[in-house]
C-alpha cells in the first residue's frame, strides 16, 4: 500500500485521460482509519505572464472559455510543453496569443489555483520592456487583446470582474512588488 502524506492508497484507478488531463479515482484509508474516496483531476502545470508597458498599460486577453460557459478577462495563460521550461513557456505563449516580446521578465512564484481535487501549478511572471508583433494563435484560440492601466487591472480584481485564479494572484503579486520595487 502506498501512502499520499497521511493517507493510505488502497488503489488508484484512471477514469479520464487526454493530452491535457488525467482524472482518477483514489480508494483510500484516512489518517483516522476510515474508507474513503478522492477524485483527482491532474492537469499539465501552465504559465500566467502579465505584460506591464512603461506607460504603465496593462495586457490582458478575453476569450471564451468552455467549462465557464462565459468569457473571462484575463492575463495571457498557457500550458508548459514536454521539457519546455516555465520561462521558455512564458516567452512562447505571450508571443503566441498577443504577439508581444518582453526583454525584462520577473519570477514571481506559482499558485496552485485548486488544491483540494486539482493538481497543477500555475508559474507567475511579470513581463517588461515590451515591443509588439502579430500574434500566432492557435486554431483553436479566439483570444481578443484588452488594453488597460495597472491600476485598473487591480480594480477589475477586487471587483470580481477578473475572477480567473492565476490572474488574480498575478497583478496583486505584480501590484506588491511594483509598489515596493
Amino acid at each position: 500500500m502506498k501512502n499520499n502524506g497521511p493517507y493510505k492508497i488502497k488503489s488508484s484507478e484512471i477514469k479520464y485521460k487526454n493530452p491535457w488531463i488525467e482524472v482518477r479515482e483514489d480508494k483510500v484509508i484516512h489518517p483516522k482509519g476510515k474508507d474513503g474516496i478522492f477524485g483527482v483531476v491532474k492537469m499539465l502545470s501552465g504559465v500566467s505572464i502579465l505584460a506591464i508597458d512603461d506607460k504603465d498599460y496593462v495586457y490582458l486577453t478575453n476569450g471564451f472559455h468552455y467549462a465557464i460557459e462565459d468569457s473571462s478577462i484575463e492575463v495571457v495563460s498557457g500550458a508548459i510543453d514536454k521539457n519546455e521550461k516555465p520561462i521558455e513557456a512564458a516567452k512562447r505563449e505571450l508571443m503566441e496569443e498577443l504577439g508581444i516580446e518582453a526583454k525584462n521578465w520577473t519570477d514571481l512564484g506559482l499558485v496552485n489555483p485548486f488544491t483540494t481535487t486539482i493538481h497543477s501549478c500555475a508559474h507567475l511572471f511579470l513581463a517588461r520592456n515590451l515591443k509588439f508583433g502579430k500574434s500566432n494563435q492557435t486554431d483553436m484560440e479566439n483570444i481578443e487583446l484588452v488594453k488597460v492601466k495597472f491600476e485598473k487591472a487591480v480594480e477589475m480584481v477586487m471587483k470580481s470582474q477578473i475572477t480567473h485564479g492565476p490572474s488574480c494572484v498575478l497583478i496583486l503579486k505584480a501590484k506588491e512588488f511594483l509598489d515596493n520595487k
